[in-house]
């Protein structure tokens, strides 16, 4: 792990050897200031030698603005360091993220991936830069005081010293407690993120069923839960710095006592005694940047373990041999193909199906069925338990998925649109796009006229998922996104299953012109949407039940689709 976390520091080497050098030297002028200190109350004053008592300070005067200095650039250029390798981790985990397989987004929040993203990553960056500094500053600084107080008076060094076994003793029984303090204590920010996440994104549906109150409640619970672990956190880190502190307290103590009593005795001057003073409380101070540095490093190694972890996480994976999928017809065929989510329940067994090239087929049935997971496998969001899906013949496990999902278009019930404007959302769907195309997308999509009548056009800032538009807005935007696209092959997943009736039809005749020469795969539960389907498809959980075109399932007496049409018939 400290290999990998070493890696992050190649790229800014420069700067991190810049500050430790700003470090060496800041720690050299602290240490100056003893020496000087004691030169003058041994010699200068007792000799009444002014003019170098004047000089030695505008000397050290002189070291204080290097030191300042120094300290400066520690502050900006070490901070830089920290917040660049951040930066990097940032970025690589956030490519990560990209490769992830659905399934892990499925099993984990939207929050708590968020948290070790960002909370896990600032602690880390603080520690790239706080915690080298502070280890390099104190072992100097200690070193330092050590050989020093040792031409003073040996004994007394060496008595002073001997608290330190003690010191490391406590600080290793205590490490521990802390990392188990600490990671659980991130745990809980993580889960805290993620019920604040989940409260905001629904604030409409918990407004429209009165359940502000049930949201208080449960986002109080999850704070707090985080209370309770900080408290714990907060009481383990208590006991560490009050032990510690008392620790270097007996150093004082100690130096006091022996250095008392070597004056009484003659053995030093009061020079040296002020001076042991001042290296003495010099020397607590580095000790109290190992504690502290103890403790960043505790909050920094448990960020990082979450984010190895999350690095970790196996992504997709491509076939080594995988070749890019180039100009296709679209036929695709399922081949006693079974799924299932882990180690669960099958959703799809032994499925044998096959999608004509340029014909649109439509997938119906009760929910549950596994119409939208068979959907999902054709672009490998997800990977098949055994059996083949092939386009043109090709096995799509040995074509790369970015070629795979380059000739796919889905429009999906629920709309998905970036914080971002109008423009920007259409011509997601061809990256790098002209103007004119995004135009010739949306007029295919029935939805120009209505985006010139807005103030700012296609400039138009649509909010947070598309906030400030209606549902049909946002779904012929979607569909002018598949037009920019061109698929080959599309698929339609209740594309307007959440739109009323006036809408559904209105964008109905956008989705008829997307169809057209495209492979299409419909899944819809307004049968009305589906009759001029080439072929109809009849799933429940057990698989495929019916198949045939409208008129022909009509035909059977006692089919599941013609119980399916007439309910909806009857309630119209």
């Amino acid at each position: 792990m400290l290999k990998s976390f070493v890696h992050y520091y190649k790229p800014h080497w420069k700067l991190f050897v810049f500050d430790m050098v700003c470090a060496l030297i800041a720690s050299i002028c602290d240490l100056t200031f003893p020496l000087i200190s004691r030169s003058i109350i041994n010699t200068y004053i007792p000799n009444k030698n002014l003019q170098s008592i004047f000089t030695w300070c505008f000397a050290l005067l002189v070291i204080y603005i290097v030191q300042t200095v120094m300290q400066y650039f520690m502050q900006y250029q070490g901070h830089v360091v920290g917040v660049r390798m951040q930066a990097d981790m940032r970025r690589d985990v956030f490519e990560h993220l990209q490769k992830l397989p659905f399934s892990y987004f499925d099993e984990h929040k939207t929050g708590v991936i968020m948290s070790r993203i960002v909370n896990d990553l600032m602690d880390i960056s603080e520690f790239a830069h706080h915690g080298p500094e502070d280890l390099f500053i104190s072992i100097v600084t200690i070193v330092g005081s050590f050989i020093i107080l040792c031409t003073v008076n040996v004994p007394l060094t060496l008595l002073t010293f001997a608290v330190i076994p003690f010191l490391v003793w406590f600080i290793v029984k205590k490490r521990t407690a802390m990392t188990i303090a600490f990671r659980k204590n991130r745990i809980e920010i993580a889960e805290v993120n993620a019920s604040l996440e989940n409260s905001i994104a629904g604030v409409r549906v918990a407004r429209a069923f009165t359940g502000e109150l049930e949201e208080e409640k449960k986002f109080a619970e999850n704070n707090q839960h985080y209370v309770t672990v900080r408290e714990r956190a907060y009481r383990v880190m208590a006991e560490f710095f009050s032990g510690t502190n008392f620790l270097t307290s007996v150093m004082n103590v100690i130096i006091l006592a022996g250095g008392g009593y070597c004056v009484y005795r003659g053995i030093i001057n009061i020079g040296d005694m002020v001076a042991y003073m001042l290296f003495i409380n010099m020397f607590v101070a580095p000790i109290k940047k190992l504690i502290q540095f103890v403790e960043m490093f505790q909050n920094a190694i448990t960020g990082y373990t979450r984010f190895k972890e999350l690095m970790e996480v196996e992504t997709e994976q491509e076939d080594p041999s995988a070749v890019n999928l180039g100009d296709i017809r679209g036929e695709i065929i399922f081949d006693n193909v079974t799924f299932q989510y882990d180690e669960g329940k099958e959703v799809l067994s032994n499925i044998s199906l096959t999608f004509p090239e340029g014909k649109m087929v439509a997938i119906v049935g009760p929910s549950g069925g596994g119409k939208t997971t068979l959907c999902h496998l054709i672009p490998r969001f997800y990977e098949i338990s055994s059996g083949t899906i092939s386009i043109d013949g090709q096995d799509i496990r040995h074509v790369s998925r970015s070629s795979l999902r380059q000739k796919i278009g889905i429009v999906q019930q629920d709309v998905f649109l970036f914080t971002g404007t109008i423009f920007d959302n259409i011509a997601y769907g061809k990256l790098g796009a002209s103007r004119e195309e995004v135009i010739e997308a949306a007029k295919k999509a029935n939805i120009h006229n209505y985006i010139m009548s807005l103030p700012e056009g296609y400039e138009t800032f649509v909010g947070e998922r598309g906030v400030k538009l209606s549902g049909g807005q946002k779904q012929r935007i979607s569909i002018a996104r598949v037009f920019l696209k061109n698929p080959p092959i599309l698929i339609l997943d209740e594309a307007t299953s959440a739109l009323d009736n006036v809408t559904e039809n209105y964008i109905q005749d956008s989705l008829d012109d997307l169809c057209k020469n495209r492979t299409t795969i419909v899944v819809a539960h307004r049968l009305s949407t589906i009759k001029h389907a080439d072929e109809i498809i009849v799933m429940d959980r057990e698989g495929v039940k019916e198949r045939g075109t409208h008129n022909e399932l009509l035909e059977k007496g006692d089919g599941i689709y013609k119980e399916l049409y007439e309910a909806q018939f009857a309630r119209i």
